[in-house]
C-alpha cells in the first residue's frame, strides 16, 4: 500500500509541476521577475549561463529540502514529492534546454508529432521579445493547435 501511495504522490507531483511551470512562467517570469527571465528571450550577454537559470535553482532547493525533510523527519511524503519535482526538472531540462534551445548538441533529429508540436509552441512563445503579449507558457503540455500541420 505504501509503495502504491508513494508512486501516486510522485506521479501527481510530476503532473502538478507542469501547472507550476506554466504559472511561474506566465505570472512570475513574465511578471515581477522579468529581470531574471528577459535574457532568455533576448540574449544580452556572452555567457553560456542565463540569469533565467536561477529559476532552476529555486525548484532544485525545494526538491532537496523535501528530500532532507523526508529523511530526517516522519514526513516520508517528502521523498515522492522531491522526486516528482526532480523528475519534472529533468524532463524540463531535456525538452527545453537540450531539445528546443540546443544548449547541448543532442536530440537534434527528433522530428515526431510531439516534438514538432512542442518546438512550434515554444517558437511562438519566443516570437515575443517583451514580457507582454506572450503565449503558450507550458512546456510538456501545449495546446493542440501546435500539433496541427
Amino acid at each position: 500500500m505504501k509503495v502504491a501511495l508513494w508512486i501516486l504522490i510522485f506521479l501527481v507531483t510530476f503532473g502538478f509541476m507542469e501547472f507550476m511551470a506554466w504559472f511561474t512562467h506566465k505570472y512570475v517570469m513574465h511578471g515581477f521577475l522579468w529581470s531574471l527571465h528577459k535574457d532568455h528571450h533576448k540574449k544580452d550577454h556572452d555567457s553560456w549561463f542565463e540569469r533565467n537559470d536561477a529559476f532552476f535553482l529555486f525548484y532544485a532547493v525545494v526538491s532537496m529540502t523535501l528530500f532532507f525533510v523526508g529523511n530526517y523527519t516522519s514526513f516520508w511524503y517528502g521523498w515522492p514529492l522531491g522526486f516528482g519535482i526532480l523528475a519534472y526538472g529533468i524532463a524540463y531540462f531535456l525538452v527545453h534546454d537540450i531539445f528546443i534551445h540546443q544548449r547541448f548538441k543532442l536530440l537534434r533529429n527528433a522530428n515526431n508529432w510531439y516534438a514538432r508540436g512542442v518546438r512550434r509552441a515554444h517558437k511562438m512563445h519566443h516570437k515575443h521579445l517583451g514580457k507582454e503579449d506572450g503565449e503558450c507558457f507550458g512546456m510538456l503540455l501545449v495546446p493542440f493547435k501546435y500539433f496541427k500541420k
